[in-house]
């Protein structure tokens, strides 16, 4: 037997396959690139829910911070419940029944109207009107129920709010 060197073997070169690219993308990709945008447009959508639910609330601290009297505070916090409760529930709303309303609105531990409805009542109605110091407590609780009482957490009171913000 003859041994032939193994240069001279009548073989082919090796072929190598070329590296594999990043198109087409794999199913895992595409589903994590759904999965991104998903999470993405539910984001968006929950934040614009949210700033078109607190929108009656901003404009009304607004103008609360440029209210000068007693009446113009009420009739702000009138219109600020309109936009979030049944007009049903609180468009007949005067007086005592106004302030507990305000209250049921707020924690135990944070209520105030109804304690302070004789400083509600001469503001209100008195031709005198309020000291400086009563209007700045009459104010400062006003913020107060706009900042805490603003959307309403319930279920019940959502829908509503959900359709009056969407008219703002």
């Amino acid at each position: 037997m003859t041994n032939t060197p193994p240069t001279a073997l009548p073989l082919a070169d090796i072929q190598l396959q070329s590296a594999p690219g990043l198109w087409p993308l794999a199913w895992g990709w595409w589903l994590l690139i759904a999965a991104l945008l998903a999470a993405v447009l539910l984001a968006v959508f929950f934040l614009r829910r949210r700033t078109q639910r607190a929108q009656a609330r901003n404009e009304a601290l607004v103008e609360l911070s440029q209210a000068e009297t007693l009446p113009t505070i009420n009739a702000l916090l009138k219109r600020a419940a309109l936009s979030y409760f049944d007009r049903d529930q609180v468009a007949s709303l005067t007086g005592n029944a106004w302030l507990t309303f305000l209250d049921s609105q707020l924690r135990d531990t944070k209520q105030g109207f109804v304690t302070h409805e004789e400083c509600w009542q001469k503001g209100i109605f008195s031709p005198q009107g309020l000291s400086e110091t009563e209007l700045a407590q009459c104010k400062a609780l006003a913020e107060h129920w706009l900042n805490n009482a603003l959307p309403p957490k319930t279920a019940s009171t959502a829908n509503r709010a959900n359709k009056e913000a969407s008219h703002v």
